[in-house]
């Protein structure tokens, strides 16, 4: 499975069937592993957990101590995960127990798909497991709900899981020998939210790179920033994507300028001090520099991310190819925690381009050509998008500080049992709301450059590449030029939506 699999049965809820062959193979993991407990002590089978696991469990309690074990440890705190987050979660469970190295029974395998299929969405508490003996709490509450307890949302209404199921005519799930651990036992909450925070990340860098070209257009920049020429001499893939989109943005512009204009003009020789900027602010002269090492970031951690998707991260693993039972720590989450810490700065750092880019509209001073906060009316009386900059700035100064890594602050916990932990999950919801917060700063940003786009003379609009009037039209359906001093908050918001949901073609 790749992300694009994955967002296909988050977004768009496309339904999920289990061929045959992965059916039988699941089903004979299952029993290899009846088999091979009856006479064998089997970590989370017949022993107690964690630092517990010293203890033996009587034969009579084993089914009792799975529904201990989830109800025991369904203690998250916070906010529950959002839709789309959640069936992330479900999705990346899935495909853990596909993998048939699990030893869960074909019931768990059934009622995640149900759950998916019936659009039923697990109440998923942020705040909870450590991301070593995986996501412990998150996916006890998952669990939780599988067994027909808890609540769960359904078509947009909180309810009783049992009251949901029983209205559909599902039926809660049986737990059987180690189906309890093993829905518990892995790094997929951490891994959902990863997906999903990847699947935003490159959406807003799309808008970093559209914004990014439509200014370097409405300054009448110079073309040889992003030329191939210049870009080339420099080995990094991202900078070269990066430099490549602004160029194809931007092919049919006639107001970005060619430093051969300047070459060629003999008078400059003789100029003192030239009118036009010889060279721009870098926030828009190294805008390849500064958001290729963004796209190089998200292009790595689609990889880590789609290797956590597609292994089996439990503990402990069932190999019927090896005929045995193997213990070690595959639910621990330093891959995706680290990636995730990767993720919030580049995309931090992409805020703040965004930030940067939006001050230069704004001040007169720095960009000589629009009034001071692109306002159409009386300076003075009236104030422009003044008002917007002030949660542009407060917002991606909270993101540089969110952007701490939580990769490296284990704390260790369960009687010291969890001594080095990776805070997985933590560190996937804080990227998370950096790249909320991203998408708030572009929102703005793309409103400032849609407001300049106004100022602008007739015969520089009419110079304007096809995409940028492309660009320009989509914005302007969901927020209209700023003359009059009224409330914008709701109207940001419809931005944010409309960001969040659409990418423009580069």
């Amino acid at each position: 499975m790749n992300l694009q699999n994955l967002a296909e049965y988050t977004f768009n809820k496309k339904t999920i069937s289990i061929d045959l062959p992965i059916k039988e193979k699941i089903e004979s993991s299952f029993s290899f592993l009846t088999e091979f407990s009856n006479d064998k002590i089997i970590y989370g089978i017949n022993t107690g957990f964690g630092p517990m696991a010293q203890f033996k469990i009587d034969d009579t309690k084993l089914n009792e101590l799975q529904y201990n074990l989830i109800r025991s440890h369904s203690t998250g705190m916070g906010m529950p995960l959002e839709e789309e987050y959640a069936r992330a979660v479900i999705v990346a469970r899935l495909n853990n127990f596909l993998q048939a190295n699990s030893g869960v029974s074909f019931g768990v395998v059934e009622k995640l798909v149900e759950f998916l299929n019936n659009n039923i969405v697990p109440e998923i508490y942020e705040h909870g497991g450590v991301g070593a003996s995986g996501d412990l709490v998150q996916l006890a509450h998952l669990a939780l709900n599988l067994i027909g307890e808890g609540f769960v949302s359904y078509k947009g209404e909180r309810r009783p899981t049992m009251e949901v199921l029983n209205s559909l005519n599902i039926k809660p799930l049986d737990i059987k020998l180690r189906d309890g651990l093993g829905l518990m036992n892995g790094t997929s909450c951490m891994t959902g939210i990863g997906a999903v925070n990847l699947f935003y990340s490159e959406r807003l860098l799309n808008w970093g790179v559209v914004s990014s070209s439509i200014i370097n257009e409405i300054v009448e920049a110079y073309d040889d920033s992003f030329s191939f020429e210049l870009n080339n001499v420099k080995k990094h893939k991202g900078q070269l994507k990066i430099a490549e989109e602004m160029r194809s943005f931007l092919s049919d512009s006639d107001l970005i300028k060619k430093r051969e204009e300047l070459y060629n003009d003999s008078e400059a020789l003789d100029t003192v001090k030239f009118e036009k900027k010889i060279q721009e602010y870098y926030s828009i002269r190294c805008v390849p520099q500064i958001l290729g090492p963004v796209k190089d970031t998200i292009e790595f951690s689609k990889e880590v991310i789609e290797n956590e998707l597609n292994s089996t991260n439990d503990n402990p693993i069932v190999s019927v190819e090896h005929q045995n039972v193997l213990h070690g720590g595959n639910f621990h989450g330093d891959y995706i925690s680290l990636e995730m810490d990767k993720l919030k700065i580049v995309v931090t750092k992409l805020t703040m381009l965004a930030e940067r880019q939006l001050n230069f509209l704004l001040n007169s001073k720095l960009n000589e050509q629009f009034p001071s906060f692109l306002n159409a009316k009386t300076l003075g009386f009236n104030f422009g998008i003044q008002g917007l900059q002030f949660p542009a700035t407060s917002t991606t100064a909270e993101s540089q500080m969110l952007s701490n890594p939580m990769y490296v602050h284990s704390i260790p916990n369960n009687n010291d049992n969890q001594d080095i932990v990776s805070m997985g999950t933590n560190s996937a919801l804080i990227a998370k709301k950096v790249i909320d917060n991203g998408f708030q700063v572009m929102a703005i940003h793309m409103i400032a450059v849609c407001q300049a786009i106004d100022l602008l003379s007739e015969e520089q609009k009419n110079k304007l590449s096809s995409k940028t009037k492309e660009t320009y039209k989509l914005i302007r359906s969901q927020f209209k030029f700023i003359e009059n001093d009224l409330p914008q908050f709701e109207n940001i918001k419809q931005v944010i939506s409309l960001l969040k949901n659409n990418s423009i073609a580069l």
